[in-house]
């Protein structure tokens, strides 16, 4: 099963999503309430952490950091994989949403996401699964910012390594017999196949309504001697924060997993579709990476 808790790449994504939002021209996602959801000081600790060449031991007690100096590492390694990929779930959620009255959206490692706060739609229920640690810090970021916090929202702490998904969603609510959304982002970089598959099935033997899962992974170039610097250079990033990337999945092989859970592709945007989708035309460094796919699949008819 899924191994995931408040790491600092997941602080880096958010670190993305707010600093994009509060000062891009030409907004990818603009997610406005992460830096906010966020907080300053820790949103000035990773922008020195990225200033600092992404060395954690030199973060200072009272961090700060100069946009200038890390413009270029933010547009060439950090921005574009998240934030292209919230943009591709939100819209497939809110697809999914407009087609029947209720449905559940969990959220895999949910980390400081701020859906449940920008969210209009009373018939979301939502679901933010995450270590108990990294709950408990932004429940106490939410009572700090004074937010209320919505009765569609359930908190469910837990941890992957250990706990059964299942069991544990069941306890705070879920209802099987409604149609579910399923977010898994960031995730499969660090897993073997066979281990995400685990999660794949769990869902699926979860669920009795139809279901949709939302995930992106990198593909079998991810490791390979010919693979652009820029590829090895975020594999190099992650693996000095403590998060090693493993080898990447090949398309036949996510399709033999969703075939054997009996899941079918509703969409795959390539490395080629994400760029020309949401970066062509821009004037800065920000691109696709040539490794990152995003898939929608589906089980099921509502």
């Amino acid at each position: 099963m899924i191994a995931t808790q408040e790491s600092i790449t997941a602080k880096l994504c958010s670190f993305a999503r707010a600093y994009h939002s509060n000062t891009g021209r030409k907004k990818i996602f603009d997610d406005y309430l992460a830096y906010d959801m966020m907080g300053k000081e820790e949103f000035e600790e990773i922008g020195q952490l990225i200033q600092n060449g992404f060395e954690p031991e030199r973060i200072t007690e009272h961090p700060e950091f100069e946009a200038k100096r890390i413009t270029h590492a933010l547009n060439r390694y950090i921005f574009p994989i998240p934030l292209s990929r919230i943009a591709f779930a939100e819209q497939k959620l809110h697809e999914f949403a407009s087609e029947g009255r209720k449905c559940q959206y969990v959220i895999c490692g949910a980390g400081m996401d701020t859906f449940a706060f920008r969210n209009s739609d009373p018939d979301i229920r939502i679901f933010e699964l995450d270590h108990p640690d990294t709950g408990r810090y932004k429940r106490e970021r939410i009572k700090e910012l004074e937010w209320i916090i919505p009765e569609n929202l359930s908190f469910v702490p837990i941890d992957f390594s250990k706990d059964d998904m299942g069991e544990e969603l069941l306890k705070a609510g879920f209802d099987p017999e409604l149609p579910s959304f399923f977010a898994i982002l960031g995730v499969s970089y660090y897993l073997t196949l066979p281990v995400f598959e685990q999660t794949i099935r769990k869902i699926s033997q979860l669920c009795k309504a139809q279901v949709r899962i939302v995930f992106d992974y990198p593909d079998e170039t991810t490791l390979s001697a010919r693979n652009s610097e820029r590829v090895r250079t975020l594999a190099d990033i992650t693996e000095k924060l403590g998060e090693r990337m493993l080898h990447g999945y090949s398309l036949p092989e996510i399709n033999e997993v969703l075939d054997r859970n009996g899941f079918e592709t509703e969409d795959h945007e390539t490395p080629q579709m994400i760029q020309q989708k949401y970066f062509d035309g821009r004037d800065d460094e920000i691109q696709a990476f040539e490794n990152i796919h995003f898939m929608s699949v589906v089980r099921g008819k509502r």
